[in-house]
């Protein structure tokens, strides 16, 4: 059966010293790549690298496009994208190998609708031997390169993978993997070659983005936690070596993997990963007996208080009394229904507000414990 496999190329690894977009080096990425397709594997390609190179034909600072303004990035965006498309296409068409393009924004993954027809376009592009190749839409989704949605393609790498139900992750970054320590500041730093279970001990060993990138170590273990979490293998390697993917499929012991940990369906995938929280809800201590032990839907007489705006269906964060968010899950009523009737037995529903979709304001199909 194929195996589907993503590759998340971040900045860094697309350039060279001089902080060009290094053809060669991305040729040979794709020679890799195109050996695992021919072994009949499909292939999804997260890159990033457009706004540094729209920055470098403008004339503005490649090394540091984060000094520039937010309209400047857009216009990096959308004049670099067209010509880093161009490149995998020539690199893919050289092995006979078609391309799509897919920018994405944050709203493709938190409306339901939308993410089902994106994953059915990916899904029919694999079936017709197509690489998807997959970058966010820099030039209109302000909020990513402003607060960093995505967190440099990793998160995005993250969802299209769980959401596709792929094999594995491969993060190639500018660092052999995940280290005790940061290697750059600490030369007794030493090498993590195999993570079993992600817990707070390690996501604390995640450091800042480098330079020209969005992300960091934190945001490569936080992609890796969602792959885990859904039944795949997430692996971060070291694109400064040659033919680094190959060697990796050859068996070598190199990089760092993260290994599958439990299966999420892929409802609950898009509930606990890949929504726009519109709204919070904090609920006493019964209701969460009632969540993490007892396995029961959230009822109005277990919650406290309630932030934000949200409709019914949208995807909302459950906190604790000790301000720590425990799950999520899909509203039943909207936020000022839903404040009317937090706190309130069930049997009143009717009584407050006139109508009763359901005795529960989060049933427990769609809930997530996180």
């Amino acid at each position: 059966m194929a195996k589907r496999l993503v590759f998340k190329f971040g900045t860094n690894s697309l350039r060279n010293k001089e902080k060009d977009i290094d053809t060669i080096r991305i040729s040979g990425y794709v020679e890799d790549i195109a050996e695992q397709i021919k072994k009949g594997n499909n292939a999804i390609v997260i890159t990033s690298g457009a706004v540094g190179l729209g920055a470098k034909k403008l004339g503005l600072d490649p090394k540091n496009t984060s000094k520039n303004s937010l309209f400047d990035k857009q216009a990096c965006a959308s004049v670099g994208q067209p010509h880093l498309m161009k490149i995998w296409d020539d690199c893919f068409s050289a092995h006979g190998i078609t391309i799509a393009q897919i920018l994405l924004v944050e709203d493709d993954f938190s409306n339901r609708r939308r993410y089902l027809n994106l994953r059915n376009t990916l899904n029919r592009l694999l079936e017709c031997g197509v690489v998807p190749v997959i970058n966010q839409n820099d030039a209109v989704s302000t909020s990513e390169i402003e607060t960093v949605c995505f967190s440099d393609n990793d998160k995005l790498s993250a969802l299209v993978a769980s959401k596709l139900d792929a094999d594995m992750l491969v993060i190639i970054s500018d660092i052999d993997g995940l280290y005790d320590k940061n290697p750059k500041e600490h030369t007794d730093a030493k090498h993590i070659k195999i993570v079993e279970e992600i817990t707070p001990e390690i996501e604390a060993l995640g450091s800042g983005a480098s330079s020209g990138g969005r992300g960091g170590m934190i945001t490569k273990i936080e992609a890796s936690k969602v792959v885990t979490n859904s039944g795949a293998l997430a692996v971060i390697l070291n694109g400064n070596k040659e033919h680094v993917i190959k060697s990796f499929f050859a068996g070598e012991e190199i990089g760092t993997k993260f290994l599958q940990n439990k299966t999420l369906s892929s409802k609950a995938r898009w509930i606990a990963y890949a929504t726009n929280i519109e709204g919070k809800i904090y609920i006493n201590q019964g209701a969460e007996r009632a969540l993490t032990q007892e396995n029961k839907s959230l009822l109005p007489v277990g919650v406290t208080k309630l932030e934000g705006k949200f409709s019914q269906g949208d995807v909302i964060s459950i906190l604790n009394s000790e301000d720590k968010e425990i799950a999520r899950g899909i509203a039943n009523y909207n936020s000022p229904d839903f404040e009317k009737i937090m706190g309130e037995h069930s049997e009143d529903i009717p009584k407050i507000l006139g109508f009763k979709i359901s005795d529960d304001i989060i049933s427990k199909d769609n809930l997530v414990i996180l």
